[in-house]
């Protein structure tokens, strides 16, 4: 933990949240990044798993999966700010210590869940999960078939566009302008009952075809606001074609 900063150089802000349970430590970090680090992101998921951790990307699950997720393992937790690295890590490292010295709990008459993560970092300041991408299992979101004016913006260009397709994730947009992988964009997505999904995408698909190609971006808001109102458009869309 304390060596994140070396590990994640262009990390613009860090949040962690540190929560303790019986029998394990969770840890959450949040990083706002402007392109995502998958190689950072490999190596520290390594880490983890040779400490005997588990490692998720909260940003991949669906929706409703990492909130359950969240509430298991981490409600509750204490918030450190990225330069308190050092009080969060010896915080952990004194509640783990404390399980091994204690051993493990007695069996009990119930199936346990499965050992919270010991890190969940997230690219920008959210988490979503299953827009279309090279390295993910088949699709864990249902998607639908749309037409919406979108605008997004990356350094450098700001284009309108037309979402084709939407899911709980992200969504695919048909465009010319295609921000390379693993960058971080600006979407304000117009639906039609004239409300906006405003919030930061990750790039985590690109599609170089000259009639059919885009781009796949993978939502990354963590606002209750953006959450509801995506929430309440997929339920629409799901009601007017059961």
């Amino acid at each position: 933990m304390e060596g994140l900063s070396a590990l994640l150089p262009s990390a613009q802000s860090m949040q962690l949240l540190v929560a303790f349970r019986d029998d394990a430590g969770a840890l959450e970090v949040k990083v706002e990044v402007p392109g995502y680090p998958r190689a950072a992101v490999e190596r520290l998921g390594e880490e983890v798993r040779k400490s005997g951790g588990t490692f998720v990307e909260l940003w991949r699950l669906p929706k409703a999966e990492r909130d359950a997720l969240r509430s298991r393992t981490l409600a509750g937790g204490t918030p450190f700010a990225g330069n308190e690295r050092a009080q969060a890590a010896q915080e952990l490292r004194q509640h783990l210590e404390a399980l091994s010295a204690r051993g493990p709990l007695p069996p009990a008459s119930a199936p346990q869940a499965a050992p919270p993560p010991e890190s969940a970092p997230t690219a920008s300041t959210g988490a979503p999960g299953s827009a279309p991408s090279r390295d993910e299992s088949p699709r864990r979101a249902r998607r639908f078939a749309v037409k919406l004016e979108m605008e997004f913006r990356t350094e450098l260009d700001f284009v309108r566009e037309h979402a084709l397709n939407i899911s709980n994730g992200g969504l695919f947009v048909r465009t010319a302008h295609r921000p390379p992988q693993d960058s971080v964009v600006t979407v304000d997505v117009k639906l039609p009952n004239g409300q906006r999904l405003q919030g930061e995408a990750l790039v985590v698909h690109v599609v170089d075809d000259q009639y059919t190609g885009g781009v796949g971006l993978a939502f990354l808001s963590d606002d209750a606001t953006f959450s509801a109102t995506l929430d309440e458009y997929l339920a629409s869309l799901a009601g007017e074609k059961a």
